[in-house]
């Protein structure tokens, strides 16, 4: 009688572990159905916060930048799209070299690119309130100093209208690598139309007639040693 409950004993042990292991093997296998990071309260990371579509100024990463061309005559790196934007032996020349050295992938032209929709953007996210959109291409002080004034406006119960027109001239003023931190300042004469009107719907500043022309200077920095692509929009002033 023992011999037949050791039998059955043994029997039993052996598919228990069997459906152990089969358990293990099903609960250690992910499905696609976990929590993303974004629930249960986990905020993700702020490069993980920046909206994609509104990421206008970027560069390549840095494992995707491919190699600059050398030059033939001399083997050294081809700087000819820089010398397009400014000449050698200037202060503008040497911040472009240098902003080159230190990312591979930076492009005089396709910054530009990306700095003219960034500014056409702005212009019309600073007038229609659009703080989504300033969030995302602003730094913190730029961003805070906007949102006051378009928070002004609102108490106001004003409202500001703009039509961006294009540009005259778009072009480099200056660059410049300080502790691994590029800043390039860059010269928009643009062409728009921006008028602002009262609670009654009067107009109290510009001429919806009237194409205006600003000159402004705006800078953007972006860190050469960070993953984050973006360029963000650190300081304004006149042109």
């Amino acid at each position: 009688m023992s011999g037949f409950f050791d039998i059955y004993s043994l029997i039993f042990l052996v598919i228990a572990v069997v459906i152990f292991m089969r358990l293990g093997s099903v609960l250690g296998r992910r499905t696609g159905n976990e929590p993303s990071p974004y629930e249960n309260g986990r905020k993700p990371s702020r490069m993980a916060t920046r909206p994609t579509p509104e990421n206008v100024i970027t560069l390549p990463r840095a494992e995707q930048a491919p190699e600059r061309d050398m030059a033939p005559e001399t083997g050294a790196p081809d700087w000819s799209a820089l010398k397009r934007h400014a000449k050698p032996d200037t202060p503008l020349y040497d911040g472009l070299v240098a902003i080159s050295r230190a990312d591979s992938a930076f492009d005089p032209d396709s910054f530009l690119n990306g700095a003219k929709s960034a500014y056409e953007m702005i212009v019309q996210g600073f007038a229609a309130g659009d703080r989504d959109t300033l969030r995302s291409l602003l730094s913190a002080d730029v961003y805070e100093s906007f949102s006051g004034a378009i928070a002004e406006r609102e108490e106001r119960g004003e409202r500001m209208e703009t039509t961006f027109v294009g540009f005259e001239t778009v072009k480099l003023s200056g660059a410049a690598l300080e502790d691994k931190v590029a800043r390039i300042a860059v010269r928009f004469k643009s062409e728009l139309v921006s008028v602002t009107y009262d609670k009654e719907g009067r107009v109290i500043e510009g001429d919806p007639t009237s194409v205006q022309k600003p000159d402004e200077i705006w800078t953007f920095a972006r860190s050469t040693a960070s993953r984050d692509p973006n360029w963000e929009l650190v300081a304004t002033e006149s042109g």
